[in-house]
């Protein structure tokens, strides 16, 4: 395996070229595609038709949809390995969305203690955050990504070419993971991002775009490959996030991930004002702007006990019954060894839902 700093990051909408040297270079025994539903429908012949080592690649389907993340879907691509004859020397490429890099990054970081494998993501989100950074799972007892490893694909060949087979809301939901890179980076990554109201997200110029945003990931990563410290700058928006995400999916009612995301970004940046003093002003406006794109996450003040609850959980906490989060003195300037109480999460919520006009 390759350590995280190695991590090829390729940038090209010449995906089947770059999956054909790939494979021409790394000279696997055995090559696996491993892709779900609807990737194997939409965007597999797309390069099959173009790449000869797809083509002739063995294939491994898995049903679509975050539900299916689970240690069922897991043992079922371990029982087709085993069963076709992978070897240590054999190869994955995963191509979908985060359920696919997550789930199929890990059954090859775990198979016979670690096979080759490259993910090739097919949504935004993806792109700019699950497939880049080594992180793999799947979902357990409840909560999001609470088994996986660290361990990073050989390479990441990130295009815009399916974009376009995406619903708008799906390509809101990477969205809002350039919009979190974008503050991490300060400067004037963030005021460029949200001046661009109508994005071209399948066009040349987004992936530039694209490419911006995933290296200040790449960067960080890079420093701290394992989460020890720098890298909880990418949690940012998580901590709250994933609780909406999973609080909403408890109510029957589940949203992207992206979306959670965007309204756990408000949350922190709240906190970040509590705590720090992080400007009103931009705090407004990242408020406004998630508001008029990502709508409103409807809950009460009977519902802040389960979110903070799920909070709880979150795996990034020390142990110690405090709850982790990552804020900002300023767009740039981070504080990833936060901590807030409930009762100072009560305090952002309740503006929350008055910044939402919930």
């Amino acid at each position: 395996m390759l350590s995280p700093q190695s991590q090829e990051l390729i940038f090209t909408n010449n995906v089947a070229d770059a999956i054909d040297t790939w494979v021409k270079k790394a000279k696997p025994s055995k090559l696996y595609v491993i892709a779900d539903s609807n990737t194997a429908t939409l965007c597999l012949p797309v390069i099959a038709e173009k790449s000869a080592s797809v083509a002739n690649a063995h294939k491994i389907v898995v049903p679509a949809g975050e539900k299916h993340k689970n240690l069922e879907t897991l043992a079922g691509i371990w029982t087709e390995l085993c069963n076709s004859g992978a070897s240590r020397s054999s190869a994955v490429i995963n191509l979908g969305g985060g359920v696919v890099t997550d789930m199929g990054g890990f059954a090859a970081a775990t198979f016979k203690r670690g096979i080759r494998f490259v993910n090739v993501p097919t949504t935004l989100l993806a792109a700019v955050d699950a497939a880049v950074g080594g992180k793999t799972g799947i979902d357990f007892n409840g909560f999001k990504n609470e088994i996986g490893a660290f361990c990073c694909a050989d390479a990441v060949i990130i295009s815009t070419l399916f974009f376009h087979t995406l619903p708008h809301s799906e390509r809101l939901s990477g969205f809002a993971e350039m919009l979190k890179h974008s503050i991490i980076a300060g400067g004037d990554a963030y005021s460029r991002l949200i001046r661009n109201k109508n994005v071209d997200f399948a066009g040349d110029d987004f992936l530039e775009l694209l490419k911006e945003s995933v290296l200040v990931k790449k960067n960080i990563v890079d420093q701290d490959p394992t989460e020890k410290g720098l890298r909880k700058a990418l949690n940012l928006g998580h901590t709250a996030g994933h609780a909406f995400e999973s609080w909403a999916l408890e109510q029957g009612k589940p949203v992207p991930h992206g979306y959670a995301v965007a309204w756990g970004l408000v949350v922190d940046l709240i906190l970040s004002h509590l705590r720090h003093g992080f400007s009103s002003e931009t705090l407004r406006g990242a408020a406004s702007f998630i508001e008029e794109n990502y709508g409103r996450i409807s809950f009460d003040c009977s519902d802040y006990e389960a979110l903070i609850d799920i909070m709880r959980h979150d795996k990034k906490n020390a142990g110690d019954g405090t709850i982790s989060f990552t804020l900002l003195h300023s767009p740039g300037s981070l504080d990833v060894t936060a901590t807030a109480s409930p009762e100072e999460i009560t305090a952002a919520l309740d503006i929350f839902r008055d910044l939402f006009h919930i």
